[in-house]
């Protein structure tokens, strides 16, 4: 026990990371750091900032305020294509029985010739493979941090830690806002399994719902960058009825996760750790609209990129997640925010403007003068957008799923 609490702090003073931790359950360290063990050995270092407050009145009745009707049928065909429809209160919510899609002729073919008409409408129907249908009442609300129940999670992306939130973690905590933010296994402070298995999707997931269920309250909001925002959608998915509001900062396109074959991150070790002094600056280069000395002290403060080539290696190899296709991120009805640095040279623009046709209730801001980094880039500016989504609950009393 001891050693593992000097092994912790040291990496806090000294930045490194400890390669094996031995087992405690929470550990609460006098900067404001807790040492969180999600299973045995596996150890996070999580910032975890609650203010201390006076129970809190019973909220005053809203009248039916903020109260959305998620209505949807998703239906997903053969060859890929996704077909969403947002249905309004006269709808029927259950699919019709044999319901088909005209499918259009292949490029190159004109319309109808040398097709027997009967034979022509056969090819042109298609019945759907799977249909879904989201049926819910949301009651989405401001949340301010009066508000006992509201608790804000983030969550960093690959090659991170959480101190690239600090200044949103500070701005949200002088609020009076609960925070949560921890170093994903490798990462950071958290302790670094010496095997490739211990930072599959898979493992990371289930660390961070062993975080989420430590320190969920009654309404969630889950703020992710990048890699994050993938862990950010999988507790959306699991737990619907206590994640309040999402938050995607440069997170891409709903496409389910696979390692590329061409990646740098699968070369050897060996070579990989010969490349590691480059990956820092390479990352500046891609990350930052600008790569001045500013940005250069925001990398190093931010322990963007700071960890080992094998945690590198195994982390990227490991984003291995079939289920979170399109189909996984249009099932979604809790309200999303959306966040792109225009010069992002990670995650095309595009790529978040197809998320947010996807998702149910969306809303894109892309901030111009940020990158990758948006965070560190223009924190002002992305603490304003946070904090306004927050706040936000729709205008009208009764929603139909539509709003976007």
């Amino acid at each position: 026990m001891l050693t593992t609490l000097t092994d912790g702090f040291l990496c806090c003073l000294l930045g490194k990371t400890p390669n094996a931790v031995g087992p405690l359950d929470s550990v609460e360290s006098r900067d404001g750091f807790t040492f969180l063990e999600v299973k045995p050995g596996r150890v996070l270092r999580i910032r975890h900032s609650a203010p201390e407050r006076a129970e809190a009145p019973a909220e005053p009745a809203r009248n039916r305020r903020g109260a959305v009707r998620c209505r949807r049928r998703i239906s997903l065909y053969r060859n890929g294509q996704l077909l969403i429809e947002n249905l309004g209160e006269g709808h029927n919510p259950e699919p019709e029985a044999g319901a088909e899609m005209e499918m259009p002729d292949p490029p190159g073919i004109p319309s109808g010739i040398g097709i027997p008409p009967r034979d022509a409408a056969k090819r042109r129907k298609r019945k759907p493979k799977k249909v879904v249908t989201v049926d819910c009442q949301k009651h989405i609300t401001s949340c301010k941090a009066t508000h006992g129940d509201v608790v804000l999670f983030f969550i960093h992306g690959v090659g991170g830690s959480l101190d690239i939130w600090k200044e949103q973690l500070e701005f949200f905590s002088r609020l009076g806002y609960e925070v949560v933010a921890p170093d994903l296994a490798g990462h950071g402070c958290s302790s670094a399994p010496p095997v490739a298995a211990a930072y599959t999707f898979y493992a990371l997931a289930e660390d961070m719902r062993a975080v989420f269920q430590r320190y969920a309250k009654g309404r969630n909001i889950l703020v992710g960058h990048s890699y994050g925002v993938s862990f950010c959608t999988f507790l959306a998915h699991e737990y619907p009825e206590l994640v309040h509001k999402v938050i995607m900062i440069n997170g891409g396109g709903p496409t389910a996760l696979e390692p590329s074959l061409c990646s740098i991150f699968n070369l050897p070790p060996c070579v990989l750790h010969c490349l590691s002094p480059c990956l820092a600056w390479s990352f500046l280069k891609a990350g930052f609209a600008r790569q001045g000395a500013k940005e250069k002290q925001l990398l190093r403060e931010g322990n963007a990129f700071n960890v080992s080539s094998f945690v590198l290696r195994a982390t990227m190899s490991g984003q291995y997640w079939p289920e979170g296709d399109e189909l996984y991120h249009a099932e979604l009805a809790v309200p999303v925010l959306l966040v792109h640095g225009m010069h992002d040279k990670f995650v095309p623009v595009e790529e978040d403007q197809r998320m947010a046709e996807i998702l149910l209730i969306a809303f894109l801001k892309v901030i111009d003068e940020g990158s990758h980094m948006v965070m560190l880039e223009c924190p002002d500016t992305v603490n304003t957008l946070l904090h306004e989504f927050v706040l936000w609950e729709p205008d009208t009393p009764d929603g139909d799923g539509d709003t976007k």
